[in-house]
């Protein structure tokens, strides 16, 4: 009973480290360049979408390695503190339960879309299109913004390939060298 009660009140450690890898992720998608310099709107669309371009170049490290213990798990729940976070910031925004759903179940299409887009555009080298696409809509920006966010990519993958999969789910996640 005592063990019952315990592990009631102990936080799950796979949960606590998605949620440290998560703020890692909020914290870097918050870099002022990105709205500033490069000219994504600072809204709660081009928010959410640095963080899930951020997401999406966690997820894909990490799914180079999927012998690793606990690597699938872990995707997994740091996809469900993502979508905890995005249902606590629209409700904060004074959204309705029967609004939060809706605006969620799009966040998810929009997050597994990116997801994809995001994955092939990496594996192929190039993820100018998809920023473009996917961070600006239909507004193209200057290509030297989409040059800067390709070098940006770059330099944030070779990062995390240079981290262990275990360094990452525990949130020590640098984004740089």
């Amino acid at each position: 009973m005592l063990s019952a009660i315990k592990k009631l009140f102990t936080p799950d450690p796979v949960q606590q480290q998605a949620h440290e890898a998560y703020v890692a992720v909020v914290s870097q998608a918050r870099d002022v360049r990105f709205f500033r310099d490069w000219k994504v709107e600072d809204t709660l669309d081009g928010r959410f979408d640095v963080i899930v371009l951020h997401v999406c170049m966690v997820i894909a490290r990490l799914e180079k390695e999927p012998q690793a213990p606990r690597v699938k798990e872990f995707i997994r729940v740091l996809s469900e503190v993502f979508f905890s976070d995005m249902d606590r910031s629209l409700r904060e925004l004074g959204a309705s339960d029967t609004g939060v759903g809706k605006r969620i179940n799009k966040m998810a299409q929009a997050f597994y879309g990116r997801l994809k887009a995001y994955n092939e555009a990496l594996a192929a080298g190039d993820i100018t299109e998809a920023i473009s696409r996917n961070i600006y809509r239909d507004k193209a920006p200057e290509t030297s913004i989409l040059s800067a966010w390709q070098g940006y990519a770059q330099s944030v993958s070779e990062a995390l390939a240079g981290q262990s999969a275990e360094q990452l789910m525990q949130g020590r996640i640098l984004f740089s060298r």
